[in-house]
């Protein structure tokens, strides 16, 4: 069982990793165009970082803790459905191509000095957010498995347990996705503002 749990988590985790390699790809598969349009966006949000200009920090949390609450809902609801596990590996990659994009998009545009602007500004809360939608991802594949076992094939089994169970880890991972929701909020705003004097217009490179 052990085994059968970290190989769960070994393939999601491959999955999550494959799709940041696709998305850090796709910066580059931009037209010119689109890069100087992202570029100025993101010049533009550093630039407003630097001036301590930026959302308001309890709004920020609560949009945030929403839209990574979505996404565990969505994976939760997809595990109790069992056919929306195909769809769970797909938020895995499309996941990591999102965090892949923007390290991509940061890298590109400030070449070396990008990767120091993504470890405060995209490193902090996918630090929580990632193993805990790998976890919760995990464990809706697990219990999903469990159903077509016990409950279509072999017709035994109680149900009640593993759902707990499975319930029981979503909200834990959902208090993780908070954890990250106020990093998000609250801290990264204040080490973007320390690291943006180290970057310049001069140093874009798109």
């Amino acid at each position: 069982m052990v085994k059968n749990q970290l190989s769960l988590y070994v393939f999601v985790s491959v999955l999550f990793v494959v799709g940041a390699i696709f998305g850090a790809l796709m910066v580059n598969a931009l037209t010119l165009e689109q890069q100087q349009k992202l570029a100025g966006d993101v010049d533009q949000y550093v630039k407003l970082m630097s001036a301590g200009i930026g959302t308001e920090e309890a709004a920020s949390f609560w949009e945030r803790f929403v839209f990574h609450s979505k996404w565990l809902i969505v994976i939760w609801l997809m595990g109790v459905t069992v056919v929306g596990i195909p769809g769970v590996l797909v938020l895995n990659f499309l996941k990591g191509a999102l965090v892949g994009f923007s390290i991509g998009t940061l890298i590109n545009q400030y070449a070396w000095k990008g990767v120091l602007l993504s470890l405060v500004s995209v490193a902090p809360q996918n630090l929580l957010a990632v193993p805990a939608m790998i976890i919760t991802s995990a464990a809706a594949i697990t219990f999903a498995m469990f159903v077509v076992k016990n409950r279509l094939i072999q017709q035994k089994g109680d149900l009640a347990p593993e759902l707990g169970a499975y319930t029981s880890t979503a909200i834990l991972m959902l208090l993780v996705f908070g954890a990250a929701a106020l990093l998000e909020a609250y801290v990264s705003p204040t080490l973007i503002g320390w690291v943006t004097p180290l970057l310049s217009s001069a140093n874009v490179t798109v």
